[in-house]
């Protein structure tokens, strides 16, 4: 299924893509996508409800936490010119920076004058995991949607650590839609893609991921508890504005779409402050 949120009439609504539409899940009243990821429901339709009109899609869920994993595509770490990790490299982005689709990235010139872009895999969690073995993480997944892991340069190299340079307001879009897991069986053959202003600027797939994800959630999970509604973040390829000649970054009036094969395409206008 194809799932995501919406507001009607000023109520949020966890809803399901069907034949180019939205049809309502069965759910209590006021209940987000986030809370049936969290009560374990598998999600269905409520053939009872009244037929939705098309409305904008929200970002899909705010997660419970958000874990994210640097330097994890072969390419990128070619193109950065690092050394691989020995294992996967986590960090956090807070949960305020979460957007949905065409929802603004706001740049705020008083903080940052580069800010860049990072098409994502993103894993949403539906079962709790605690030292899960590498063969058995992949049925802790509730289902994957995109991320655009959107990085002031700046700051993450003068902070000497990533959390704010990746947290600041507006930094996480995240959407349009949550597929679930049987319609994806085989996480490493997805192909991503980033364009800003219609050009494509970072081209690849997830076959160059370093660590795949069944590894990565294993590893998160032999470390820290991961819960339902948690999302991980997979790395980004190679592409990004930062490591091109001249180096490229963000400004106000682009637009820039990240797409993930078989989730869809998460597209956000860029306005600046200051």
């Amino acid at each position: 299924m194809r799932l995501g949120l919406t507001s009607i009439a000023g109520e949020k609504r966890p809803v399901a893509q069907v034949d180019g539409g939205l049809a309502a899940l069965r759910a209590p009243a006021g209940a987000t996508l986030l809370d049936l990821i969290v009560g374990g429901e598998a999600p269905s339709i409520d053939s009872a409800a009244a037929a939705l009109a098309d409305a904008p899609l929200g970002a899909p869920l705010r997660p419970t936490k958000i874990v994210a994993i640097g330097l994890n595509y072969l390419d990128h770490i070619r193109e950065a010119k690092l050394e691989a990790p020995k294992r996967p490299l986590v960090f956090t982005k807070f949960t305020t920076s979460v957007i949905g689709d065409g929802e603004e990235i706001v740049i705020d010139r008083e903080l940052s004058a580069r800010v860049d872009w990072e098409v994502e895999l993103a894993v949403v969690i539906g079962r709790r995991m605690s030292r899960v073995s590498t063969q058995a993480a992949l049925e802790h997944v509730f289902g994957y949607t995109v991320a655009n892991d959107v990085s002031a340069r700046d700051l993450q190299f003068s902070d000497g650590q990533w959390v704010r340079a990746k947290s600041l307001d507006t930094f996480c879009p995240l959407g349009p839609v949550i597929v679930t897991a049987d319609e994806i069986p085989d996480p490493q053959r997805l192909a991503l893609r980033t364009r800003v202003n219609g050009e494509t600027v970072q081209d690849s797939s997830t076959s160059e991921m370093l660590f795949g994800v069944a590894e990565l959630l294993s590893f998160c999970s032999n470390s820290f508890v991961l819960e339902p509604g948690d999302v991980v973040l997979t790395g980004t390829p190679w592409g990004c504005g930062e490591f091109m000649s001249p180096p490229r970054s963000l400004h106000g009036g682009d637009v820039v779409e990240v797409e993930v094969e078989g989730i869809g395409t998460l597209r956000n206008p860029v306005v600046e402050l200051g």
